[in-house]
């Protein structure tokens, strides 16, 4: 009976020291290496890597996420090039039409205006002095599809490339859009 009183006893005294009344407080820390981080911060010295420096650059040849690489140059021979070679995913796929008008609202509206004549605002409100190309010549619509892909991923003209901020993905929705709603 006294064993069973000690050990009642004991596991009060535990209970009750494993009570805090700061919240804030998380307790005692077996493992503390893994509470505070060793981590090297992004821009500081690095002594445990070749270079001395934390931030590295990404291995050769290694692409992001979604991005596939464009093997075509800002040439007219490529751009006639991937006329000939790119094929639209989406075509002929009208599913596609709502995305796309959203896509071209985000990145070509400004530029190419709400109907592709090339009035978008960036023109009208005065601070691009250069119109953009309309999307409604016919020298646009007789281009394939494959060539307005390189146009937007390369740029043409006074129109940088947008690769950067446009997936290949979302390119094809882009001139899907164009092909069927502006070019009606």
């Amino acid at each position: 009976m006294q064993i069973k009183v000690i050990a009642f006893g004991l596991a009060m005294v535990a209970l009750l020291a494993s009570c805090d009344k700061n919240r804030n407080h998380p307790g005692y820390s077996y493992f503390p290496d893994m509470e505070q981080s060793q981590a090297y911060e992004t821009y500081t010295d690095n002594p445990v890597l070749a270079e001395g420096r934390t931030n590295q650059l990404p291995p050769e040849g290694t692409v992001p996420r979604e991005m596939i690489p464009f093997d075509f140059e800002k040439t007219d021979v490529n751009r006639t090039w991937a006329g000939q070679e790119l094929d639209n995913p989406y075509a002929n796929d009208a599913s596609e039409l709502e995305e796309g008008k959203r896509l071209y609202d985000i990145y070509c509206m400004n530029c190419h205006g709400d109907l592709g004549d090339g009035k978008g605002f960036l023109y009208t409100s005065g601070k691009y002095p250069y119109p953009p190309a309309t999307l409604l010549s016919d020298k646009i619509k007789d281009n394939p599809d494959g060539e307005m892909f390189h146009v937007i991923s390369t740029g043409y003209g006074m129109m940088g490339s947008h690769a950067a901020q446009i997936i290949p993905d979302d390119r094809w929705k882009i001139i899907t859009y164009i092909r069927h709603e502006l070019h009606k």
